[in-house]
């Protein structure tokens, strides 16, 4: 008998494929449907027979456990990290766990999304990083969804020395909240030191998780399993960093150079650490002990009194833990903020009350500056100890192929001197690894991986590589590894520095390259050489047609270096080559590189 409306639960559409259908099926497949759809419908079936006093059954309803979506935003990495290591946690408990970076995830489906999760950092003067930027215009504009049935809660990384700590995660929060979204757990702000507040939010996000799901009548998962090493390798990290030995440190300047650029040469040999082109190395700096001791001195402290230095109770000396673990050369309004419990000095109040005077105060000065500035102070060092925050690690490109060096990494590091507030003021890790850090000592690293900043996985893609100073560091880790690799694809170097005889940094072995023709092309620009100054935007725009062309073609653009300068000027220079040479609107223009950027063809490392 066919199917008809009236005969069967189907409407007309259904009922009409199921005819056609049905007559062409044999047995053995009738069978197989059948036992499919039985199975479906039992799998799909939330209804559970709960027994009753006197062996009767009544129908209770369990909840299905709600899918989790992670976003992150992430430049150096951090929040990719942490996205990973939290959806795995998840996964162990038995969630359904969706992992995306914000430019991967269609904005549209947003409103699809049950629990939400969103770590970000925040990129220069408040802004998102750069794979959170499509997802954050979309969730400012028009055309953002209410987001009614959708939890959320937001972790933030950020770095308090600057004025918008955190604001892009902040703006996230406040808007996902505008559209209608339940915030589940308050939002967590990150300093650099961000796993001890990052590892809070997640468990107190995972407690509310675990709490619902029993209370919907689904199984609470058990605890989180601890995986366990095959063997007795180390495994080191940013908990647990690797004592590098310092195999080379030479300065890369000439002479009459007024700057002192560092390559360094560590041994890896014994770590396990891997890294990729693009990948940074993470050195624990320690602080100069001239400045410590003026410190100390200052506050009259002794400086072989025991002070804890974390929550597990790890006790270390004053002047051991100024030295390699509390940051002494940066200021920050927080910072500031908690030492007015600690002084009576209401100069420091009324600085605190005028945003302007906080921020030219701060720029340039240090620890020793300010407790000389607003004394007398009160309490013990345990006391102002205990509102300094921990020295941060420090992030250098490397500048090696691990293909081409096998255990070992190299770096690029320019060193920091500047005269300010009446004193020479020094970059701490920088000014270690120029002045007291020689051939054998040790210094304390890991690798930060950055999937922002990577080679084209198609080897024959061609590459266009822009940078200033040391911004060429990774590109020296480029070459290597398509000349290991041997890479068929074209490469394309612009560098610029102030004087080709002292700065040219690397220079015998880009010659070499191009020689060779694993460096295709190489444009440079001495910005002090000549009256009027060159830099690297500049050359691309007198290079415009080729680079479009290169553009044209599926070239993959890299820019590592300056960003408040360098990179804004060579982004702008990018819009105007398209724009010139595409025959394109400036609104067009920007949408061609910002397509470029969506489809990891533009990928920056800027800072």
């Amino acid at each position: 008998m066919p199917l008809e409306v009236m005969n069967s639960p189907f409407n007309q559409d259904q009922a009409d494929l199921l005819n056609r259908l049905l007559p062409t099926l044999n047995e053995k497949q009738k069978i197989w449907l059948s036992g499919y759809l039985s199975s479906a419908a039992t799998e799909a079936d939330t209804a559970v027979q709960v027994p009753e006093t006197g062996g009767q059954t009544q129908e209770t309803t369990v909840e299905a456990t709600r899918e989790i979506t992670i976003l992150f935003g992430s430049h150096t990495g951090n929040c990719q990290a942490l996205a990973d290591e939290y959806a795995g946690k998840l996964k162990e408990q038995d969630y359904q766990v969706t992992v995306s970076s914000m430019d991967d995830f269609k904005p549209k489906a947003l409103k699809k999304v049950e629990d939400l999760l969103v770590l970000t950092s925040t990129h220069g003067d408040g802004d998102p990083p750069d794979n959170a930027l499509s997802f954050y215009d979309f969730l400012f504009s028009k055309r953002a969804p209410k987001l009614d049935g959708v939890r959320f809660s937001v972790l933030s990384l950020g770095d308090s020395s600057y004025e918008f700590f955190c604001q892009t995660g902040k703006d996230i929060d406040q808007k996902l909240e505008e559209l209608g979204a339940e915030r589940i757990y308050p939002r967590v702000d990150c300093d650099l030191d961000f796993e001890e507040p990052a590892g809070e939010w997640f468990d107190g996000v995972l407690a509310l998780l675990n709490e619902q799901k029993a209370g919907s009548g689904s199984q609470a998962p058990s605890a989180t399993s601890q995986s366990v090493q095959a063997d007795d390798t180390p495994v080191y990290s940013r908990a647990h960093p690797f004592h590098a030995e310092i195999l080379e440190n030479i300065n890369l300047n000439g002479r009459r150079s007024n700057k002192e650029t560092r390559h360094l040469e560590l041994d890896l040999e014994g770590s396990n650490l891997s890294y990729e082109p693009g990948d940074s190395l993470a050195i624990f700096p320690e602080n100069d002990e001239s400045l410590v001791d003026q410190l100390i001195k200052e506050m009259g402290w002794n400086p072989e009194e025991s002070v804890p230095i974390n929550k597990d109770g790890e006790i270390r000396s004053v002047r051991e833990a100024l030295l390699s673990t509390y940051e002494t050369t940066c200021l920050t309004k927080p910072l500031l903020e908690k030492a007015q419990t600690l002084t009576d000095n209401e100069q420091l109040t009324e600085l605190l009350e005028d945003s302007e005077q906080w921020k030219a105060y701060i720029y340039g000065r240090d620890l020793l500056d300010f407790v000389q500035d607003f004394g007398p102070w009160k309490g013990t060092v345990h006391d102002f100890i205990g509102i300094l925050r921990k020295i941060p690690v420090r992030l250098y490109s490397i500048a090696s192929s691990q293909a081409a060096n096998p255990d070992e990494v190299h770096l690029t590091i320019g060193a920091l001197r500047y005269e300010a507030h009446g004193r020479q003021r020094l970059g701490v890790c920088s000014i270690q690894c120029a002045e007291r850090a020689s051939h054998g000592d040790q210094l304390s690293v890991f690798v930060q991986k950055n999937p922002n900043f990577k080679l084209p996985e198609n080897p024959e893609a061609p590459v266009l590589m822009i940078g200033a100073g040391t911004g060429v560091a990774p590109y020296r880790s480029f070459l290597e590894e398509r000349e290991e690799t041997e890479a068929p694809g074209k490469n394309w170097l612009f560098f610029g520095e102030q004087h080709f005889v002292s700065d040219f940094l690397y220079q015998v072995e880009w010659q070499r390259w191009l020689n060779e023709g694993v460096l295709t092309n190489m444009d440079v620009a001495f910005s002090r050489d000549n009256e009027e100054k060159v830099y690297v935007q500049h050359r691309l725009l007198e290079k415009s047609a080729e680079v479009y062309q290169w553009l044209q073609d599926g070239t993959y653009v890299y820019v590592c270096g300056d960003e408040k300068y360098m990179a804004k000027d060579v982004h702008e220079a990018l819009i105007t080559i398209a724009e010139k040479e595409g025959n394109m609107s400036r609104e067009d223009a920007e949408s061609y590189i910002d397509n470029l950027r969506k489809e990891k063809r533009y990928q920056r490392d800027v800072y």
